[in-house]
C-alpha cells in the first residue's frame, strides 16, 4: 500500500542524524528517498561496534526506505549529476554547515533556478539567521543552551544531565519533516517552492514549553525534577519492591484514586496534601511519604491494582523490554527486514498510522552506492555516460 507522500522525489543530503532522521520520515510515508553519499559514505557507517555481518546498526537504523547513491560533490561532474537529480525532484534535505552548499553552487536560489518548485529543507545547530547562524551544531551543544540540560536531572546542585537520547537531533529531523510536508501540501496547491530552515537549538527550545511558561510567569528558572512534574504532583516514578512504576496522579480525581488504591487514606487528611498547589508545595514529603507505600509491592501488583482502578500508570522498562513489550509489537513499532549483507534485521517502524495511505517500512539501508546506476539512468544519463562517471570517481556504484 502506498504511503501518503507516494509520488514525492527526495534527494537527501543528510549525514549522521537530523537530516537523515528527515529523510527516513518522508520515506516511511512513502517518499522516494535518494540519499546521495560522499564516497566515504555517511558517518555513521563507521559508528561502530556494534555492527552486523560488518555493516553499521546505526546506519541501518536511520536509513531503511531509502535508495542509496554516491557521488564525488568535489567534482564538478559529481556536482551536475546532482543538479539533473534536483531538477526533477520534489524535496532537497541537507544538514550541513552555513555556506557550504553556495560554495558547491548548488545553493538554494542556485537549485530553484532552474527548480522553481524546489522545496529546500536546511537542518543546522542554530537556524541560517541571527548571531549563531555560523556555528557548528550537536545534540550536546543544544541540549545545554535551549535549556533543557538545566531541567534535566534529579535535583539541584548536581552536575548537569542531557537527555539519554539525542532529543534535539531527533526533534529537528521530525520538525524538518513537518515543515516539508506542510510546504509541499502548499506547493500542490500553488506550484510555489520554498526554502524549510529548522535548527536543533530550536528543536531543543520547543520541550521546554511548561518550563518555559513557568519562567514567563514568574521570571525564575526552574531546575531538574527528576522524574517529577514541574506543574503536576504525583507525576512521577517510585520505587516498588523489585523495581519501579510511574504513577500519573496528575489532578484531584486521580489523586484520589490512587489514594483508594494504595490504601493510604490517611495521606487524604494530610492539609499538605490536600490540593495539587500543596501537593507540589510539599512534593519531597509526598515522594517520602509514597515511597515507603509503593515498596510494600512488586511492580506487577501495583500496575494490575492500578489498571483495575483507572489509574494511568506504567512499568520503567529497558531498551530491549520496551522493544518486546506487545504493545509496541501490536503497533508494528518492531518490524524485521532481509538486509543483502547483514541478513535478518529488526528497525523502529513508522510512529504514525494512515487508515487509508499507511506507508510504513519496506526496504532495508542501501549498501553504498547500491543504486547510482539506477538512479543516474532514471534522470536520462546512458551507460556509456554512467560508466565514465564511475571511471572518473565522480560516482560510485555498489559490485554486485
Amino acid at each position: 500500500m502506498p504511503g501518503p507522500l507516494e509520488g514525492c522525489r527526495v534527494i537527501e543530503l543528510g549525514h549522521i542524524m537530523s537530516g537523515p532522521v528527515c529523510g527516513l520520515m518522508l520515506a516511511d510515508m512513502g517518499a522516494d528517498v535518494i540519499k546521495v553519499e560522499k564516497p566515504a559514505g555517511d558517518d555513521t557507517r563507521r559508528m561502530l561496534p556494534p555492527d552486523i555481518h560488518g555493516e553499521s546498526a546505526a546506519y541501518m537504523m536511520m536509513n531503511r526506505n531509502k535508495r542509496g547513491i554516491v557521488l564525488n560533490l568535489r567534482d564538478e561532474d559529481g556536482r551536475a549529476a546532482l543538479r539533473r537529480l534536483v531538477d526533477g525532484a520534489d524535496v532537497l534535505i541537507e544538514n550541513y554547515r552555513l555556506g557550504t552548499m553556495e560554495k558547491m553552487g548548488l545553493g538554494y536560489d542556485t537549485l530553484r533556478e532552474s527548480n522553481p518548485g524546489l522545496i529546500y529543507a536546511e537542518i543546522s545547530g542554530f537556524g541560517r539567521s541571527g548571531p549563531y547562524a555560523q556555528r557548528a551544531g550537536f545534540d550536546l551543544i543544544a541540549q545545554g543552551m535551549s535549556g533543557l540540560m538545566s531541567i534535566t536531572g534529579e535535583d539541584e546542585g548536581r552536575p548537569p544531565v542531557k537527555v539519554g537520547a539525542p532529543l534535539t537531533d531527533i526533534t529537528a529531523g521530525l520538525l524538518a519533516a513537518m515543515g516539508v510536508s506542510a510546504a509541499y501540501a502548499h506547493r500542490l496547491q500553488t506550484g510555489q517552492g520554498q526554502k524549510v530552515d529548522t535548527s536543533l537549538f530550536e528543536a531543543g527550545i520547543i520541550h521546554t514549553y511548561w518550563q518555559s511558561a513557568i519562567a514567563f510567569a514568574t521570571g525564575v528558572s526552574p531546575g531538574p525534577m527528576g522524574s517529577a512534574h514541574p506543574l503536576n504532583a504525583p507525576y512521577q516514578a517510585f520505587e516498588t519492591r523489585d523495581g519501579w512504576i510511574n504513577v500519573g496522579a496528575a489532578n484531584q480525581t486521580n489523586w484520589l484514586r490512587l489514594l483508594e488504591i494504595t490504601g493510604a487514606l490517611e495521606l487524604g487528611e494530610d492539609p499538605r496534601f490536600s490540593d495539587n498547589r500543596q501537593r507540589m508545595e510539599h512534593r519531597h514529603a509526598l515522594e517520602e511519604c509514597l515511597n515507603a507505600v509503593f515498596k510494600t509491592r512488586t511492580t506487577a501488583d501495583w500496575l494490575a491494582r492500578m489498571e483495575q482502578g483507572g489509574l494511568p500508570a506504567g512499568p520503567v522498562l529497558t531498551i530491549r523490554q520496551m522493544q518486546q513489550d506487545p504493545q509496541a509489537m501490536a503497533r508494528d513499532m518492531v518490524v524485521d527486514l532481509e538486509h543483502p549483507v547483514a541478513g535478518p534485521v529488526q528497525t523502529l517502524g513508522l510512529p504514525v498510522k494512515f487508515s487509508s495511505t499507511p506507508g510504513g517500512v519496506r526496504d532495508p539501508a542501501p549498501l553504498l552506492g547500491q543504486h547510482t546506476r539506477a538512479v543516474l539512468t532514471e534522470v536520462g544519463y546512458d551507460a556509456t555516460q554512467i560508466d565514465a562517471l564511475l571511471a572518473s570517481g565522480a560516482a560510485i556504484q555498489t559490485e554486485d
